[in-house]
């Protein structure tokens, strides 16, 4: 695949400018502004020519230059309508020969054989609940900081055709979705993770990428889709014993799970046929233990 000239620092800055965006970092509004950076990540996830990708926040598309640069097909969900405004002009001039039209509430940009480079969805990720046109096998992302968590979950939840992805978030947010039990930082994020997926952090990413530079690092958390654990209950139902686990994470589980079972004999009873041990903290527990 050819190379294409991604977005760099003075053309990122005169289009924000044009559109009249100040980034700030109350907003989360951090943009790559290194090109190596971008195909780091496009690398890491593993896209390759023909995927339909999903992207959450494009911003002003540099990550999606690098997907379509590699030969994916990318579905971007864009919240703020002035970006959501610029992507496609941005991409035209990026990758020439595509028509740009409107079918139903997206805009769609194809090529001469009439294949959905970029199809561009306004609204807000976390209530999508469906995409338009070919389903998407990889999720890549540069996530707002705010809500990468939840952004995350939703989209594995709801789209079941996303085998793999490659999300950016803050740096103890990354810890967070690829801890192991018994680790200082496992808590909810690991464990629902790990209800959908096998999740592993792969690289940090500095500061210095971004415009404006956020107070904190960034890193990269690779997911590979599995079949949930063997479990009789809904994931809600498991969902709910995790939060109540972690809810006061000093409490033993026997006394967590009390309210959520009714009562402290029927947690401790719950417990040990699951085979977990009741005097345990919902740290040291996996998600099949949950789950059982």
């Amino acid at each position: 695949m050819s190379t294409t000239a991604l977005l760099g620092p003075t053309e990122i800055r005169e289009l924000a400018a044009r559109a009249g965006i100040r980034p700030t970092k109350q907003l989360g509004q951090n943009f790559v502004l290194d090109g190596g950076t971008v195909r780091k990540i496009v690398r890491q996830a593993d896209v390759a020519a023909g995927d339909r990708v999903v992207e959450v926040g494009p911003g002003l598309g540099s990550l999606t230059l690098g997907l379509l640069e590699v030969g994916a097909d990318v579905t971007a969900v864009e919240i703020d309508p002035v970006l959501a405004g610029l992507l496609p002009e941005t991409v035209s001039q990026h990758v020439p020969g595509l028509t740009t039209s409107t079918e139903g509430d997206a805009v769609v940009l194809r090529d001469a054989s009439g294949r959905a480079r970029l199809t561009l969805v306004t609204a807000d990720a976390l209530t999508v609940t469906e995409l338009p046109g070919e389903q998407p096998v990889a999720f890549v992302a540069n996530l707002p900081y705010n809500v990468s968590v939840p952004v995350l979950l939703t989209f594995l939840e709801r789209f079941g055709t996303i085998e793999r992805g490659l999300v950016m978030v803050q740096a103890e947010v990354a810890d967070r979705l690829a801890a192991p039990p018994g680790s200082r930082t496992y808590g909810i994020p690991s464990a629902k993770t790990a209800w959908y997926a096998d999740a592993r952090r792969t690289s940090t990413i500095g500061r210095s990428v971004f415009w404006p530079a956020p107070n904190v690092d960034s890193a990269l958390v690779r997911f590979d889709r599995r079949e949930p654990p063997a479990t009789t209950a809904s994931r809600t139902e498991v969902f709910a014993v995790v939060d109540a686990a972690f809810a006061q994470r000093r409490k033993m589980l026997r006394s967590a799970l009390s309210s959520l079972a009714g009562s402290a004999d029927a947690a401790v009873a719950a417990l040990e046929a699951a085979g977990v041990d009741p005097q345990a903290r919902g740290e040291r527990v996996d998600i099949v233990g949950f789950a059982a």
